[in-house]
């Protein structure tokens, strides 16, 4: 009977553990990360994301507004259910180049000022926090 009662209190705080395990509980989440590159070529659109909570993806793409699911645990990446507002502009190929990667992407790290999008292929999208 002592065993279950020293027991009890341990189930009941692994059962708590409900943290944010997305990209949004570990580092990213209070900032708009701002495009830099893709797979080491200068990105010259402005194109942003950023995680406002668990399980969330919005940002800027160079012609529209975005959203999707961010459905993985870090350090794993998935934008998923990516759907996007309709306005046309110069840079639309930069969008679907964009929007393209973003769909690709499966690893995450995240430091104070920089957030690195990869797949195990080797892309990479880079991402520095905007001031």
């Amino acid at each position: 009977m002592m065993r279950l009662v020293l027991t009890l209190p341990l189930v009941v705080s692994l059962l708590d553990c409900s943290g944010d395990e997305t990209l949004s509980g570990h580092g990213a989440a209070g900032r708009t990360w701002q495009l830099t590159e893709i797979d080491g070529t200068a990105f010259d659109a402005r194109a942003t994301v950023t995680f406002p909570e668990e399980g969330k993806i919005v940002g800027e793409a160079p012609c529209n507004r975005y959203f999707a699911a961010q459905l993985k645990p870090y350090p794993w990446f998935e934008a998923a259910e990516i759907g996007t507002t309709r306005r046309a502009c110069p840079e639309m190929a930069q969008e679907t180049a964009f929007l393209d990667a973003l769909g690709a992407m499966s690893l995450a790290e995240v430091t104070d000022t920089t957030l690195i999008l990869s797949t195990q292929e080797g892309r990479e999208m880079v991402f520095r926090a905007a001031e």
